[in-house]
């Protein structure tokens, strides 16, 4: 398998190097060349195995010639071992027809870890075969930070930096990334939004000396691999219900846009998917867009579901390549006029092909607390805000015979001002991170300027050299 880049000005690269080099160098993402496609016989065959297995079976197309399947599926078994529920993803019934699938039973109680529990492990299989060192930079608004960090803390041959925007993150999320001691760590809180961190990371790449220099990669979900591996999630629920002989939607609340990407790249693979919804908060560029084709900034507003507090959807990038037919160029133009204007002009029969198969409600705060309260109070679910506002999507758009599986991204505990606003309900953590608010904190609060976030991230990479 073969990757290319969403502007056209990159080398096509093989999995193993598309990993590690995170961004494209023309400041593009890459995608696979071809797709795989799988009949209905092979998504029947797929029925019954083990979410580890399944995900090895899913994922092994994006890795050919890279990784053997063998290793892949230990990889994968390894990666999920440690989750605290047997079936990995389960399904729960909320109502009639409505289900939501829990992806927050890994070690930092959210979905980030589907991903970052197998990506750090793929790093240190490819790392190892090129006797090779990386530095890892990320940008987080709440979760992707502390799985990543759970992911690569104590690695040898990683370094890994995670910027996360100051004050605008969950307690318990600041806390999951800020206790982790281990001297390969470093944890930057940035005065400023996560835009500005994103944009800090994406001008990291874009500094090829230093891009070089440090040996940097990526574990937002602008790396590749971050998102195959999401995708078996989503053909595990569709097969448990029904698949391929019964359609399925989806409703997924979305920030960066890379989760719903996922959903959409299983129907790609031939998954039979009738419909993909987004759940936004107040921060709802892309509801705008789908509603209206309006993807123009506004500024980020705080809100109880912080992870989506984004404007700049980093992967709806890789949707507009794929609706452009691939026109490297045109897409390139369009976004590069995104960053510098704020308004991406979309053309139309592009919006009206993206606004057919995605669909979108945005909640602000009170109607998110309104949605956890009547949820819990109608079928004892505790759903954290992230959550609640996709199962609120996925039951506006629901249609009769269709089952819709609302992506469930994080555990309640993670967000206990809200949840006990919400339902005078306070979540305990578990055990595993019961004493969390005992533990050390190592951050250091840093301006949201390039030349004092690359200092630091050099001395990191200096340190214990």
């Amino acid at each position: 398998m073969r990757y290319l880049s969403t502007r056209g000005q990159a080398p096509v690269r093989d999995f193993s190097s598309v990993l590690l080099a995170g961004l494209a160098e023309d400041g593009g993402l890459y995608l696979p060349e071809t797709w795989p496609v799988l009949t209905a016989d092979d998504w029947r065959a797929l029925r019954g195995l083990p979410y580890p297995d399944l995900a090895a079976r899913i994922i092994a197309p994006f890795t050919a010639g890279c990784i053997a399947p063998d290793v892949l599926q230990r990889l994968c078994r390894e990666s999920y071992a440690g989750f605290d529920h047997a079936a990995i993803v389960p399904l729960t019934q909320v109502e009639d027809g409505l289900f939501v699938q829990e992806l927050f039973h890994g070690p930092t109680l959210a979905f980030k870890d589907m991903a970052m529990q197998l990506l750090g492990r793929l790093f240190d299989h490819v790392l190892a075969e090129r006797d090779a060192h990386v530095t890892i930079v990320g940008a987080t608004s709440g979760d992707t930070g502390s799985a990543a960090i759970e992911a690569c803390r104590g690695r040898e041959r990683v370094k890994i930096v995670i910027l996360h925007p100051e004050g605008r993150t969950s307690d318990v999320q600041r806390r999951q990334m800020t206790t982790v001691l281990e001297p390969n760590v470093t944890n930057l809180a940035v005065q400023g939004t996560f835009d500005d961190c994103q944009d800090l990371v994406k001008a990291m790449f874009a500094d090829a000396p230093f891009r070089q220099d440090m040996h940097l990669s990526a574990v937002n979900s602008i790396n590749w691999a971050r998102i195959a591996a999401q995708i078996p999630y989503y053909v595990y629920a569709a097969l448990a219900l029904g698949a391929p002989d019964r359609e399925v939607s989806f409703a997924v609340p979305t920030g960066n846009f890379g989760n719903i990407l996922a959903a959409w790249a299983a129907r790609r693979m031939g998954l039979p998917v009738r419909a993909l919804c987004v759940g936004s908060n107040r921060n709802d560029i892309l509801t705008r867009f789908l509603r209206d084709n309006d993807m123009s900034v506004q500024g980020v507003v705080p809100s109880l579901s912080p992870s989506m507090d984004i404007q700049v959807s980093s992967n709806f990038e890789r949707l507009l390549f794929e609706l452009l037919n691939r026109d490297a160029a045109a897409c390139a133009r369009i976004v590069t006029e995104f960053r510098q204007t704020g308004h991406m002009a979309v053309p139309d029969p592009v919006w009206r092909q993206a606004s057919g198969l995605f669909h979108a409600l945005a909640l602000d705060d009170q109607d998110t607390k309104t949605e956890i309260r009547n949820l819990h109070a109608a079928s004892q679910y505790l759903a954290d805000p992230h959550s609640a506002i996709g199962i609120a999507a996925g039951r506006m758009f629901r249609e009769p015979g269709i089952p819709m599986v609302a992506m469930a991204t994080a555990h309640p505990a993670k967000f206990p001002d809200a949840m006990e606003q919400a339902t005078g309900i306070r979540p305990a953590l578990p055990p595993a991170l019961a004493d969390l608010f005992d533990r050390p904190e190592r951050y250091e609060v840093v301006a949201a300027r390039l030349d004092v976030v690359e200092d630091r991230v050099r001395a990191a990479v200096l340190k214990n050299a």
